[in-house]
């Protein structure tokens, strides 16, 4: 059983390991970019070490949200987009007495 599962092959939305490492590769790579980027803006823009330190961390965090992001469409579970808010169908002054009381 096991040898005609490896002989067909594994249809690829079930491949979790080609997921899995295009997943870890993706979220590497975005990190350490994300906080190079951020150590040398750091560099450029700011003199005290604390702040140096906190821009690679803001861009590691970056990084590693965009990577969440993408990974999660990878494995088909999106992440959720914003929506504007829908608009009520009431008038407007109507709306403005509710807002009194």
């Amino acid at each position: 059983m096991a040898e005609n599962i490896k002989e067909k092959g594994i249809p690829k939305d079930y491949d979790l390991d080609a997921k899995w490492d295009a997943c870890l590769d993706l979220s590497l790579r975005r990190f350490v970019y994300s906080s190079v980027a951020g150590a040398f803006s750091g560099l450029l823009l700011f003199r005290s070490p604390v702040t140096r330190w906190a821009s690679v961390a803001f861009g590691a965090g970056v990084g590693l949200g965009s990577a969440y992001s993408d990974c999660s469409h990878l494995f088909g579970n999106p992440t959720a987009t914003l929506r504007p808010a829908s608009v009520s169908e009431t008038p407007a002054s109507q709306a403005s007495y509710l807002l009194l009381f």
